[in-house]
């Protein structure tokens, strides 16, 4: 019999086709972020070990919240992603809930190995992700809310990979808070405008990706009274709002170049692959109906693909830059 160590691991390797280069990508992705707020400077063990344990809590919570959402949207999967774990029968509610419980331990252990805002922040994304997965989606009939608030979980590791920097070392004392238990945290308002700004990318590029993907989802949504921008008005209102969201992540991705210390070997990469899935984007637009939802998944996973690479760009230019300083 396997260990409850052993199990969760085995299973992932089960679970999902994860592409080899998207679970690589995430490791770059997760550490790309407290570089950034870190900044292009010396590292030491302190800083790195932060990185590492920023990794593992964010890598952690991605698999938590995707089973959290398997395990909580398995009536719908049973109408739209029958191969999926639960609907296929290939593991129960309650084996899956144990595992989820095991990565959401790993999240909120490492963590607080960080700092106490961290896990506060980290204890804030997950009441909001159980009771918007659990309940709030199916509950709330604002138009399109499902796809306005669910781009918030992705929004998180931005907040988290700023709070571990901010949180732990003192780059600036321009904005000091001090809360008894908790502790403190330092920044300046330039260094929280660039958060807000990354917060933005990462919202309308998961918003782009969210809305073609979920035409496929209409039948089970529509079934189970979730509101998405397809089930509240068209699919062809849908992907014209994705074009426009990821229009704008692209503003947002220039914005974030010229205020940090992103170089063009960031930009020059980051401006080709946006181009090229700005056509795909685009050319949804003009497919007919029935080709809409076969196209729109595949239009949806390269602005996917479009998030983590960016991310990816970053790591690797900040970390060319931090290799120089040697």
């Amino acid at each position: 019999m396997k260990s409850i160590i052993i199990l969760p691991f085995d299973f992932i390797a089960q679970w999902r086709p994860f592409p080899v280069y998207e679970l690589i990508s995430y490791v770059f992705m997760f550490a790309s972020i407290p570089m950034l707020a870190y900044g292009i400077r010396p590292y030491n063990l302190e800083v790195s070990k932060i990185i590492i344990f920023t990794i593992i809590t964010m890598y952690s919570g991605f698999f938590a919240a995707l089973i959290w959402n398997d395990i909580n949207d398995a009536d719908i999967d049973y109408i739209v992603h029958s191969d999926r774990p639960i609907p296929s029968g290939r593991i129960s509610k309650n084996k899956f809930f144990t595992i989820a419980l095991f990565f959401s331990a790993i999240t909120f252990i490492f963590s607080i190995l960080i700092s106490f805002w961290s896990l506060l922040v980290v204890s804030l994304a997950a009441i909001f992700v159980a009771l918007h997965n659990k309940f709030l989606k199916r509950l709330i009939k604002l138009p399109a809310y499902s796809e306005i608030f669910t781009p918030i979980q992705w929004t998180v590791v931005a907040i988290l990979g700023y709070m571990v920097i901010w949180s732990t070392l003192s780059l600036s004392n321009d904005v000091y808070i001090n809360i008894p238990v908790i502790g403190s945290f330092s920044t300046n308002g330039y260094e929280f405008v660039n958060m807000v700004v990354l917060i933005f990318f990462i919202y309308f590029v998961d918003t782009a990706h969210d809305l073609p993907e979920g035409i496929h989802d209409a039948e089970g949504d529509n079934t189970y009274g979730v509101r998405t921008y397809t089930t509240s008005f068209s699919e062809k209102t849908a992907i014209k709002i994705s074009f426009f969201m990821f229009f704008l992540s692209g503003v947002m991705g220039f914005i974030l170049f010229i205020r940090t210390d992103l170089t063009l070997i960031f930009l020059i990469p980051f401006i080709i692959i946006f181009v090229y899935t700005l056509l795909y984007s685009y050319l949804l637009q003009t497919k007919r109906f029935k080709e809409i939802e076969n196209f729109g998944s595949v239009v949806g996973k390269k602005i996917y693909n479009f998030l983590i690479f960016s991310f990816d760009l970053i790591f690797l230019d900040i970390f060319i830059h931090i290799f120089l300083l040697k």
